[in-house]
């Protein structure tokens, strides 16, 4: 659900403090636990660290991301990945793979010396 127009955008001000007046070149990471702050044209090139519950996720703003809000960019939610029987099998393929090209690799690596 968006805000209404007469409303205009939600940006926290503190942010726009923080930034006002200085260059992007000379401020580190911005941390921010203002989620829901939608990224203004001002805040072009600077770097905010997005608070995602745990730590702080860096996000560099660039022009695509304006309009858009800091949560966008930062998830709270991990992926671990997708599990079961198949998942395995594809582990140990890429496994023996990257074994049998160690392998070669040291197999080559001794033929050169010699």
């Amino acid at each position: 659900m968006t805000r209404s127009l007469k409303k205009g955008p939600y940006v926290y001000d503190r942010l726009l403090k923080k930034i006002e007046g200085k260059r992007p070149e000379d401020m580190g990471v911005i941390k921010t636990w203002a989620r829901a702050s939608v990224i203004s044209p001002e805040m072009l090139n600077f770097t905010f660290g997005v608070h995602n519950g745990k730590d702080f996720i860096e996000v560099k703003v660039t022009e695509d991301m304006i309009g858009h809000r800091f949560g966008e960019f930062s998830q709270t939610r991990k992926f671990t990945r997708h599990g079961g029987k198949m998942q395995k099998e594809l582990e140990q393929k890429q496994k023996l793979a990257e074994v049998a090209a160690a392998k070669a690799a040291k197999a080559s690596g001794d033929a050169k010396k010699k």
